[in-house]
């Protein structure tokens, strides 16, 4: 983790310094400026154009009964890249338009969601991120945590011995007063 905070917080700044420094040099300060504007907005109309298209491929998939999955990493990574290309910088666009593109988001996002679903199968369920894989990251009160919390048993449905109609005649017995109602009284009326 601490690897991963030092490249994005350190490396990719310093990269994205030294290729401005450089386009800065070749093309002037103000053309480098305006290419820096030019790919956000043109970025995030391709965003928003590919997310739709993202969206309506899902909705197709979910009328056929199928699973969106890798449409799901789709539009998550268009999201990352839209987050991407607005960041002002040469290498963040380059990347988010990786991301961008059809011709390369779909192999890499058919690549995660392979690894995810490698993930589900290899640990019985998805961790989610939090944890070791299998640990409960809610506390001990999940029902499928298979701690011996789970009790397995069969039942089935049985009739009433009696019909109902039984149960009502011998209460309409009660309460006309045929029946004898037994009293529970303590034994010191026999002193």
């Amino acid at each position: 983790m601490f690897l991963i905070l030092l490249l994005v917080f350190i490396i990719v700044p310093a990269m994205e310094l030294s290729v401005l420094i450089q386009v800065g040099d070749a093309l002037g300060v103000w053309p480098t400026i305006g290419l820096v504007f030019f790919t956000a907005i043109v970025g995030v109309s391709l965003v928003r154009s590919q997310g739709l298209h993202t969206l309506m491929t899902v909705q197709k998939k979910l009328a056929r009964g199928e699973a969106p999955g890798q449409e799901i990493v789709e539009g998550m990574m268009l999201a990352a890249a839209g987050v991407l290309l607005l960041i002002p910088g040469f290498v963040t666009d380059f990347i988010g338009l990786l991301l961008l593109t059809p011709i390369t988001r779909s192999p890499i996002a058919a690549y995660m969601y392979k690894r995810m679903q490698l993930q589900v199968v290899a640990n019985g369920r998805f961790n989610g991120g939090f944890g070791q894989p299998g640990q409960n990251p809610f506390g001990s009160g999940n029902p499928f945590d298979n701690q011996g919390n789970t009790f397995d048993g069969d039942f089935e449905r049985k009739q009433d011995p009696q019909p109902r109609s039984h149960h009502i005649e011998a209460d309409k017995d009660i309460i006309e007063g045929d029946v004898e109602r037994p009293t529970n009284k303590p034994e010191d009326d026999k002193r």
